[in-house]
């Protein structure tokens, strides 16, 4: 089974989507699954898994019944406030739905580079490890020392990092986010997506320029804890699907076949329990 294992869809009109604005002219528009159902064709890709982009529950529910009614999408990752009086509650009520997966706090636009420790998100991270729920670290390098932290106190959490915690590719600055991954890696239980590379790597997102951070990722998390995601609609505003997913092929070319498969789907099949 060959697997995409984030992607977005997001109506405009919805209002919930405030980092979406016109000066990001590629995306700004609605992407729905008519738009997606040809470039999966294309690709042979069996299931996706479909990850929020906006902080509401408004979005999440507009996720599910989407899943609901796309048998492709084969799990949905959500959001709640994970520090909410309710929040229990909620997560409860959302995973309800066999198509809820787990959440991503969209940690990257948080100014408190610390907030995943603080006491107040113990108990839904405690909820998220005891119901098997899995969790979506959507992090910048800065943050992967406090993620190992976190990690440290919830050995059995089902945490998966999206984008390879977005390496400073543009800059060439990718010293410290190499340590500090690879530290997460070998420490932690936790998986990486191989998504979302390519809108880091400047004007000028090559193979050679993506290369030594895939290779590093490989070799830090393994083909069994790293799943291949086409971060679609976002990887537009440097590529397009096609030729973000030739270059992820070109990148594990030369691992053994089983695992290329692991890579491409089976990661994923058995992270997110599709």
């Amino acid at each position: 089974m060959k697997i995409d294992s984030h992607h977005h869809f997001w109506s405009l009109a919805r209002g919930d989507y405030g980092w979406l604005t016109p000066d990001l002219a590629p995306i700004y528009r609605d992407f729905t699954p008519a738009d997606l159902e040809p470039l999966l064709d294309a690709a042979g890709i069996d299931k996706t898994v479909l990850v929020q982009a906006s902080d509401t529950i408004a979005e999440t529910e507009f996720l599910l019944r989407t899943a609901r009614a796309h048998d492709r999408i084969g799990g949905v990752v959500g959001w709640i406030e994970m520090d909410a009086p309710d929040a229990l509650d909620v997560l409860d009520r959302l995973a309800a739905d066999p198509k809820f997966c787990g959440i991503r706090p969209m940690i990257q636009g948080i100014e408190d580079d610390e907030w995943i420790l603080r006491p107040s998100l113990d108990p839904v991270f405690e909820a998220l490890e005891s119901r098997g729920l899995t969790f979506d670290a959507l992090v910048l390098p800065r943050h992967l020392k406090p993620l190992r932290a976190r990690l440290r106190r919830h050995p059995n959490l089902r945490c998966v990092i999206d984008h390879g915690a977005k390496p400073e590719l543009a800059k060439g600055d990718i010293a410290a986010w190499a340590d500090d991954i690879k530290a997460v890696a070998a420490e932690a239980n936790a998986f990486c997506k191989l998504s979302g590379l390519l809108t880091e790597a400047g004007d000028d997102p090559t193979l050679a320029k993506i290369r030594p951070v895939a290779e590093h990722l490989i070799c830090a998390f393994g083909p069994a804890r790293l799943m291949f995601g086409s971060d679609w609609p976002v990887v537009n505003l440097a590529g397009d699907y096609p030729g973000w997913l030739e270059m992820v092929e070109a990148l594990i070319s030369g691992l053994p076949a089983e695992d290329r498969e692991r890579i491409m789907g089976g990661t994923a099949r058995a992270f997110y329990r599709l």
